[in-house]
């Protein structure tokens, strides 16, 4: 029971925020005059593991939250890229660590009332560091390597706030536990 677009109007385009207004026909007829969607593209995130059985966290600035967050390792997909080698990208990237085995965990919305795109989530196993880090320019992250028992209790604890990185420890656990 789809509803039908009528019109599209852009409030702002961006590479990172795209902004519309759609006016959208419900099946009963019902006219909705005015409907915002924020458009995001594609993401990834994955619990990655490193050889030696660490967690690699990553502890950055959020501004508009305005506060310091634990979070796992991700970003956008980019065009033409599929989510496999995006979250192998964003990886080495952001941490310099390699690895050897990824595992799809599904994907996720992160507010599908208001916002486009879905994050895809992934366990990253065997992790070793190969190289340093290559930051995008706005980003200043500090890695993190935490045992699993200690991410299992921080995660028990409330002490991640990111929504979809906690749906994807989620179920990395429970990937693992099904493993054991």
């Amino acid at each position: 029971m789809k509803w039908k677009v009528l019109s599209s109007e852009y409030i702002t385009k961006h590479q990172y925020f795209t902004a519309r207004k759609d006016v959208c026909e419900m099946p009963d007829g019902k006219i909705v005059p005015a409907y915002f969607v924020v458009e995001l593209p594609e993401s990834v995130c994955a619990m990655a593991i490193t050889l030696e059985g660490e967690v690699i966290i990553v502890k950055q600035y959020r501004h508009p939250v305005g506060e310091i967050l634990l979070e796992l390792p991700g970003g956008f997909v980019d065009k033409g890229e599929d989510a496999s080698t995006a979250i192998a990208r964003e990886l080495m990237e952001e941490t310099g660590y390699e690895f050897s085995q990824f595992d799809a965990l599904g994907k996720v919305a992160g507010n599908p009332g208001v916002l486009s795109g879905y994050t895809h989530l992934f366990l990253a196993r065997g992790g070793k560091k190969i190289a340093a880090q290559h930051l995008d320019a706005n980003e200043q992250i500090e890695i993190v390597l935490t045992p699993l028992a200690t991410v299992k209790e921080q995660l028990k604890n409330n002490e991640f706030v990111q929504s979809l990185h906690i749906s994807c420890m989620m179920y990395a656990f429970q990937k693992l536990a099904e493993e054991l």
